[in-house]
């Protein structure tokens, strides 16, 4: 049975408040929050002058297994995520073999018992293979279909590029639909344009115009009037324009909304001028692009436009990421440092922590209907994060997790530190120091 702990004196961060008091965990379980709480046979962490999160839920990662495990496993990255204070992702299908069948996504998920320290969810993928198969099944009971990475494996996966196919699956489909919305015809156009030019050695810093702006805008506004049409419940993926945000609102609650969308850490944090210093190390699809994108980014994220936070974890090896550019492969590793991430945005006054609480784990929770996960309350699942707001730390090769081994973010000073991570109620990280003895749970919903 999982240990009592009891928190002292922590400062809260829930559902827009912060306050100080105590929370007992008991059976992996919240079970008490108030103060001065007495509890017999239970580890005190002393909490004063530190914060408390609910557990960061990150709802888009590729953790590459199986099939890629040169550049990560479920292991690794799972371990690198909660030494970040993320205690629960959910995986992309853009394995190998592909998530496109219900076999493959439950061989996923019993690998994942056997070797995640968080808790986990995947996706099923969804592409013109397999939609027959896809609009079969009770959709109903899944966290999502998506499309997401599965354009790595042959041209013409993307939902958005495909109108036809999209309709079909809106039409048919009963959970949430989380898209990667680029149109492919356009960024094949400029692809050419600038291969006739540079030929294999085009430079990074065009990246943001060849997967453009028009490319992305596009996709969006289409995929939006298509849900609308059908009333189904879409997820646009890693947002990365100013101009997309406008397509979104924000007049309505989170649960009422049928079309939602989200940021990734890495486009507000980089920008096109970026480029020159860190090259292909930062070339993600979408491209990170303006100052004015990111900065129209973070605005429409505050304004509630943008519902969560992801981080679109990619792992790929250097010698991957360090090939001419269209060789090089798409994607960085960010599951570690995303909460630091925000935490130096709150710094720099941009943010609140409660906004960051909201962002990272009550949204996700409530948009994908995760059961008992994402808030701070007596009777949920005891994933919790401890922050030291002053604590100051550098990224470097030796205290990074990936197993890829490198970070875009290496020599940044980050202000803040994760000092705890609790995953339903195991103190599975402390201080650099964790305690693997249990594995994380499969993330369920209200439907299961």
């Amino acid at each position: 049975m999982t240990e009592r702990t009891l928190i002292k004196n922590i400062s809260i961060v829930n559902e827009g408040q912060i306050i100080v008091a105590d929370l007992l965990i008991d059976s992996g379980l919240i079970q008490k929050i108030g103060r001065h709480n007495d509890a017999i046979n239970a580890r005190e962490i002393d909490g004063t002058g530190k914060y408390l999160f609910p557990g960061i839920i990150d709802g888009q990662v590729h953790f590459r297994e199986p099939g890629l495990t040169h550049k990560g496993d479920l292991y690794t990255e799972s371990k690198a995520a909660v030494a970040g204070g993320v205690t629960s992702f959910i995986d992309m299908p853009n394995t190998v073999p592909n998530v496109l069948a219900i076999d493959i996504l439950n061989e996923k998920y019993r690998i994942a018992h056997e070797k995640s320290l968080a808790n986990f969810g995947f996706f099923l993928g969804v592409n013109g293979d397999n939609l027959e198969e896809v609009i079969k099944l009770d959709t109903s009971k899944l966290l999502g279909v998506s499309d997401d990475g599965l354009y790595f494996t042959k041209k013409g996966n993307l939902l958005a590029d495909n109108p036809e196919t999209m309709e079909k699956l809106f039409a048919n489909c009963k959970s949430i639909i989380a898209i990667h919305s680029e149109k492919e015809q356009i960024v094949e156009e400029n692809e050419h344009l600038y291969r006739e030019k540079y030929g294999e050695n085009v430079p990074i810093e065009f990246h943001p115009l060849i997967r453009s702006e028009k490319a992305c805008y596009e996709a969006t506004k289409r995929a939006i009037e298509l849900a609308n049409k059908h009333k189904v419940r879409l997820h646009i993926l890693h947002l990365t324009t100013e101009a997309e945000t406008h397509l979104f609102r924000n007049d309505i609650p989170l649960q009422e909304k049928n079309i939602t969308t989200e940021v990734s850490v890495h486009h507000l944090w980089f920008s096109d001028t970026d480029y020159q210093r860190l090259g292909t190390l930062i070339k993600c699809n979408p491209s990170i692009k303006t100052e004015k994108d990111k900065r129209g980014l973070l605005k429409a994220l505050l304004d509630d436009r943008i519902d969560i936070v992801t981080t679109d974890h990619a792992p790929h090896t250097l010698d991957e990421k360090q090939k001419p550019y269209f060789q090089s492969m798409s994607g960085a590793p960010m599951v570690q440092h995303s909460l630091n991430m925000m935490l130096e945005f709150y710094k720099q006054g941009l943010i609140s922590l409660e906004k960051i609480a909201e962002k990272m784990c009550h949204n996700p929770a409530t948009l994908y209907d995760i059961k008992k996960r994402g808030f701070v309350r007596e009777g949920c699942f005891a994933d919790l994060t401890i922050v030291d707001l002053n604590s100051s730390w550098i990224v470097a090769k030796e205290n990074i997790l990936y197993k890829c081994g490198w970070s875009p973010l290496e020599g940044t000073n980050f202000q803040t530190k994760v000092t705890h991570t609790f995953v339903n109620g195991n103190l599975t990280y402390e201080n650099g120091h964790f305690n693997e003895t249990r594995r994380g749970h499969p993330l369920t919903t209200r439907n299961e």
